[in-house]
């Protein structure tokens, strides 16, 4: 499906069919995307739909392997940040890239810094980074380090930055991400005024409530590829999420899926009321021996919160966990695998593997660091539960010494899962088990965890894909700004409950 809302007569900025390629991975194929002069356009799409890429592409950072950019409708060659800049292209990213131990006032005008007689003329810095700050209502020492500031303030004073830089167009990759609601209204006032002005605004962020207050027109990226373009006024939130996760409210599956038998009992895992030090707020579930949990939402609903403070990466502030009955505290992953918890995390590259070494050794690491590091695991056994592993997992590779970093995505998170389960855990946490590998490994680690379950095990599965948590879960918990939007269970599970919980503001 690929939809287009109606072209604006004239575009400030046009990408036109542009693809990007990386070590063969089509990290963009084929999309096109135009802004016009006084437009507030939201680009939407899940992690890995192309968001970075394409904004790279649009601000120098990246050049695209095909496709042209044309500004104001003749071509546009973009080699560096600095060629956007010059074209009046400012780009403000989540991640605050200024310099912290420079002063407030440097930051504002770093590379931009008023002169007299060669030198930096600090008064009319200090004055200038004062009135600009006063239309963000900021009454701050401009003259301090940023550092000493917090990363609300920061992220403020970085957009103030690309305002005040960003002469036609003006990129916000997540601006409202550490801002409290006074700052996003504020903030959105200045963009209806940036509008009125005829700046040109890509807003980048995973709150729909956002989108739909401050957005013209949106377009959502899916897996590289451009689904469409679309007026705010005529998308519903149901078919925006479809778009989003590829599947449409009105295209729902009738085949039946097999799910593992649900264990009736006493709950193995409880969270009561928990909020963390990751944002959670109130999140209550309870699952049983051999049940899975699903855990859904958008990106940056809360899902890896979850999972994170379940295995002690983040703080329990409130409420309790607990475990075959008991009131645990779990304040680091040391604790966690103590209590027979493990977790698999999203980013296997960043979190999971050790790319440089062998599989046997990544294999050895949890059961290693539960044994303890003075008392190491014999190479006999470590050879020997390797073994078991690739037989089991069916891991593909000619022996247990290969760098696991040469193994393909899938066999990667074989690894990960193998390491784990040679601890013998009770619940075992899944943060999108299957994203990022082929169709083939996709379907062996959902027999996989149908497997575990049918054993005993207790799962809990984080997961974007809905279609997955409809295969797999006794239960799906639908994560919402960080809260449970809705619990459902039994013959609640379908993927209109799911996407109804993720659109809208009321519960299920």
């Amino acid at each position: 499906m690929n939809e287009s809302a109606p072209q604006p007569a004239s575009s400030v900025l046009a990408l036109v069919e542009v693809s990007k390629q990386f070590a063969g991975v089509q990290a963009l194929d084929n999309v096109s995307f135009d802004l016009a002069p006084g437009e507030i356009h939201a680009l939407l799409g899940e992690n890995g739909a192309g968001k970075s890429t394409l904004i790279k592409v649009m601000t120098g950072a990246y050049v695209p392997n095909a496709g042209h950019i044309l500004c104001d409708g003749k071509p546009l060659s973009l080699h560096s940040p600095a060629d956007a800049q010059a074209a009046g292209i400012s780009t403000v990213y989540q991640e605050v890239n200024l310099l912290p131990n420079l002063s407030v006032a440097h930051n504002l005008y770093l590379g931009r810094e008023p002169r007299r007689f060669g030198c930096i003329d600090w008064r009319t810095l200090h004055d200038r980074a004062r009135v600009l700050l006063q239309r963000f209502h900021l009454d701050i020492d401009v003259t301090q380090p940023l550092s000493v500031y917090s990363l609300a303030i920061q992220q403020l004073v970085a957009i103030a930055r690309g305002i005040d830089q960003s002469a036609r167009v003006l990129v916000l990759d997540e601006p409202t991400a550490s801002l409290d609601r006074d700052e996003v209204t504020l903030l959105f006032s200045l963009l209806r005024e940036l509008k009125a002005q005829g700046m040109a605004i890509v807003f980048i962020t995973h709150f729909l409530d956002q989108v739909y207050e401050i957005s013209d027109r949106i377009t959502v990226l899916r897996n590289g590829s451009r689904v469409g373009t679309f007026v705010k006024t005529q998308l519903p939130r149901h078919d925006l999420v479809g778009h989003m996760l590829g599947r449409e409210l009105a295209v729902l599956e009738a085949e039946a899926r097999d799910k593992p038998s649900a264990t009736t009992g006493e709950p193995l895992l409880v969270a009561s009321n928990v909020t963390s030090s990751n944002g959670l707020h109130g999140i209550s579930f309870a699952v049983a021996k051999g049940q899975v949990l699903g855990l859904s939402g958008l990106l940056g609903a809360g899902r890896t919160e979850v999972c994170e403070t379940l295995f002690g990466l983040a703080s329990v502030t409130g409420g309790n966990v607990a475990i075959a009955g008991q009131a645990v505290m779990i304040h680091s992953p040391r604790q966690a695998v103590g209590h027979a918890l493990a977790l698999c995390p999203e980013d296997r590259k960043h979190d999971g593997i050790v790319g440089e070494l062998s599989i046997r050794e990544n294999l050895m690491l949890a059961r290693q660091a539960r044994q303890g590091w003075l008392k190491p695991v014999s190479r006999h056994e470590q050879q020997r539960l390797a073994q078991t592993m690739i037989a089991d997992l069916q891991i593909a590779c000619p022996n247990a010494e290969k760098a696991v970093g040469e193994l393909s995505g899938g066999n990667q998170q074989k690894v990960v899962l193998g390491r784990w389960l040679i601890t013998q855990p009770n619940v075992l946490i899944l943060d999108e088990p299957t994203r990022g590998i082929d169709i083939g490994a996709h379907a062996e680690i959902i027999r996989l965890i149908r497997r575990l379950c049918a054993q005993g095990m207790t799962v809990i599965v984080a997961s974007s894909e809905i279609e997955e948590l409809l295969a797999l879960c006794d239960q799906v918990v639908v994560m919402r700004e960080k809260r449970v939007q809705a619990h459902l269970q039994g013959e609640q599970i379908s993927e209109q409950h799911i996407m109804t919980a993720m659109a809208s503001g009321a519960g299920t």
